[in-house]
């Protein structure tokens, strides 16, 4: 037997790692670079080997998950994110820095990925609820880490803080090897003739498009707002970036309403409230010309894409209850494949067209996710209420 309250505050806490690995590598290159002396190409291309990592983590974990259950899945998860943690402190130079970014992605990709699945098996029921307050402690994570480093950098060196984060990093890895853990779902073998079937499902296809569509949308706010608010709006450096928190603010708080007050809406209700926050955040950044609004904008487009992860997960989950790990891992690497894609075409259009142009980007892709919603909804309905 295992207690799914002490399963869950776990997953939380493995989801506030992620949390921590997302933002971490951005908080500190500016000190890799004094202390490595890497150009800006070397540190691009960090950070796209912490990705590809990310997407590794994300396509291996789930047939792991249901063919052997998640204990050491996990535990191995940290243990890579602790090793790359202590590696980037300790590194002087930019071969090894790649290294340790690959194995931080890897194990952070992994603990994305399993804790989502894991929060949905333990779910009998709410599993869209269950995962948004799971994507709470993702939020606090994002959020929490800039603030830590800019309270304590005048104190330590940012090499102590990484290490700090490596211990707490290996300690979460430890608390997986004690719990215990709903059991394998394919202990006897693993139905591979079912899961090479999930590719011609139009189903979880389509939710794999709006994931696609949604990762992206998520990605180029997160990549892009920055620039779009200095070199479109003229706003101050410490004001985009105070921007770009309230975005990451917006999503947390509406995913704590999603998994209390909001919990009794169907899916279909949820998303178009979410649908409705998108449109009003884009015509708020598009059309407000100043910084209030624009801050005010990205609260809301924070809180519309709050739901599309939660809500499109709880539906696979349910509709793949014995390969819930295998089915998650398609959709998170199709969706983390998609994004990457997709954000190198919004820097194609930035240099080409300007960054005005990041608020027609968020219109078309917004226009996508209804239209992909409308699809979903229509032909799936039995599928859905099952």
């Amino acid at each position: 037997m295992y207690s799914r309250k002490v399963v869950f505050w776990s997953s939380c806490a493995g989801m506030l790692l992620f949390g921590i690995v997302l933002i971490t590598l951005g908080s500190v290159i500016p000190d890799l670079r004094l202390k490595t002396e890497m150009d800006v190409v070397s540190s691009g291309a960090l950070f796209s080997l912490m990705q590809f990592g990310i997407l590794a983590g994300s396509m291996i974990f789930g047939p792991v998950v249901d063919k052997y259950s998640y204990r050491m899945l996990l535990s191995l998860s940290c243990a890579f994110m602790a090793a790359g943690f202590l590696g980037i402190a300790l590194a002087h130079s930019e071969g090894i820095l790649r290294v340790y970014g690959f194995l931080t992605g890897l194990g952070g990709g992994a603990v994305n990925g399993a804790t989502n699945a894991l929060v949905s098996d333990i779910s009998e029921k709410d599993k869209g609820a269950k995962l948004s307050l799971l994507g709470v402690a993702f939020g606090v994570g994002a959020l929490g880490m800039p603030l830590i480093m800019g309270i304590l950098r005048d104190v330590f060196s940012f090499e102590v803080i990484l290490v700090s984060v490596a211990v707490l990093t290996a300690s979460t890895g430890l608390l997986f090897l004690i719990i215990k853990f709903p059991p394998p779902k394919q202990p006897y073998g693993f139905p591979i003739a079912r899961s090479l079937a999930m590719v011609k499902d139009g189903f979880l296809l389509m939710i794999a498009f709006f994931l696609v569509v949604q990762s992206s949308f998520e990605g180029i706010l997160n990549n892009w707002t920055t620039t779009y608010l200095l070199d479109y709006m003229s706003v101050q450096q410490n004001v985009a970036l105070y921007a770009l928190s309230a975005f990451v603010a917006g999503m947390t708080f509406m995913r704590i309403l999603i998994g209390t007050v909001l919990k009794s809406f169907t899916e279909k209700k949820l998303l178009l409230v979410s649908f409705t926050l998108i449109l009003a955040g884009i015509l708020l950044m598009k059309w407000g010309y100043s910084i209030a609004p624009a801050i005010t904008g990205l609260v809301l487009l924070g809180a519309g894409l709050a739901a599309g992860f939660p809500v499109m997960l709880g539906l696979t989950g349910t509709r793949y209850s014995e390969l819930s790990g295998t089915a998650f891992s398609l959709l998170l690497f199709i969706a983390l494949l998609g994004n990457m894609t997709l954000n190198y075409g919004m820097g194609f259009i930035a240099r080409s067209y300007g960054i005005s142009h990041l608020t027609t980007v968020a219109f078309i892709l917004l226009a996508l996710m209804i239209l992909l919603y409308i699809l979903l909804f229509r032909n799936n309905k039995r599928k859905i209420n099952t």
